[in-house]
């Protein structure tokens, strides 16, 4: 669905995830200017204050590192922006409290970016559950993985907030989040176990999560930062049946869902357009049209304050949070 007119998006920074850009700066002027050109971005600013403080600038998009999420989530929400930030929302549960308040008072619309639950493969999955097809839901397995980012990556960082579960399993505990209407409700935490990067105490490189859910299902959340190939995949296991989609966080690069049944099995090919498309089409017909919104900041500060008892069951401390420079 198109919109009456198209948003005016600011970016904060030139990462490779910002292809939506209108006006937007980066740590340098140069990098700025390339991605501009690259692009098509209508201007560029000197800094992230000045996206923010822009008076044309609708949206703010934040894709920055993880622990610049919060600060400047905050900064934008009190200039009365709307923001689409990338995932997690905050460092940890206390800021995105504070996340949550100020898009209340702000008033304005804050979503938190988990891209895949727009796709056709996501909403294919939880219509098998609708349908009955699969039966009651007894069990769900999430796994996000990847090799292991270089060793200077912001993703090792701990003042940055870095870690596996904040970068990949966020994915995998959001996803099961999102079963509530057939499970009963939302998942608890059972047990959490991970391990450290070499050298960094502090920081999971992987971490594995047991969850279960109030109608009875049990859930096994997985991520690995440090993996020997890239695995994302989501498989449901109901009473009467299964289905799995292949690689749930980037279905453009793989659309199946497997579905398994009494009747037989098949695979589903669902499209490889972006799920970032569909969320930013989603994002932006709310704000001109009204349609409603699966994300708000509730379901952020939910999603981290998960993130945050995995993190203590496992026996790590919550991500720090960032404080940013007097000067912004």
């Amino acid at each position: 669905m198109t919109t009456a007119e198209p948003l005016r998006i600011g970016i904060l920074g030139a990462a490779r995830i910002s292809g939506l850009s209108l006006v937007g700066p980066a740590r340098t002027r140069g990098r700025a200017d390339a991605f501009a050109a690259e692009h098509g971005v209508e201007r560029v600013l000197g800094s992230y204050a000045e996206v923010i403080g822009d008076p044309e600038v609708e949206v703010v998009y934040n894709p920055l590192a993880n622990g610049l999420h919060g600060p400047w989530n905050l900064a934008a929400l009190a200039a009365g922006k709307h923001v689409l930030s990338e995932k997690p929302s905050a460092s940890n549960t206390e800021e995105a409290t504070e996340v949550r308040d100020a898009a209340a008072k702000a008033g304005t619309v804050f979503m938190e970016g988990f891209h895949y639950l727009f796709h056709p493969v996501t909403r294919r999955l939880h219509e098998l559950l609708g349908s009955g097809e699969l039966g009651e839901l007894r069990h769900v397995e999430t796994m996000v993985a990847m090799p292991a980012p270089p060793g200077s990556d912001p993703r090792w960082s701990l003042p940055l907030a870095g870690g596996a579960l904040m970068d990949l399993g966020c994915y995998s505990l959001h996803a099961q989040a999102t079963l509530a209407p057939w499970a009963g409700g939302p998942p608890r935490l059972v047990t959490a176990r991970g391990g450290a990067r070499q050298g960094a105490p502090e920081v999971d490189e992987w971490l594995d999560a047991e969850l279960a859910f109030p109608g009875g299902a049990t859930g096994s959340a997985r991520c690995h930062m440090a993996y020997g190939d890239f695995r994302m995949s989501l498989r449901i296991v109901g009473s009467r049946g299964e289905a799995t989609a292949v690689n749930f966080v980037q279905p453009h690069l793989d659309d199946r869902v497997l579905v398994r049944t009494p009747a037989g099995e098949r695979t589903e090919e669902l499209g490889k357009r972006s799920s970032y498309t569909y969320q930013l089409e989603a994002y932006a017909t709310h704000l001109r049209h009204g349609a409603p919104l699966p994300l708000d900041a509730e379901d952020a500060l939910t999603a981290m304050s998960l993130i945050d008892a995995c993190y203590r069951t496992a026996g790590f401390p919550p991500r720090p949070r960032t404080a940013l420079p007097a000067s912004g």
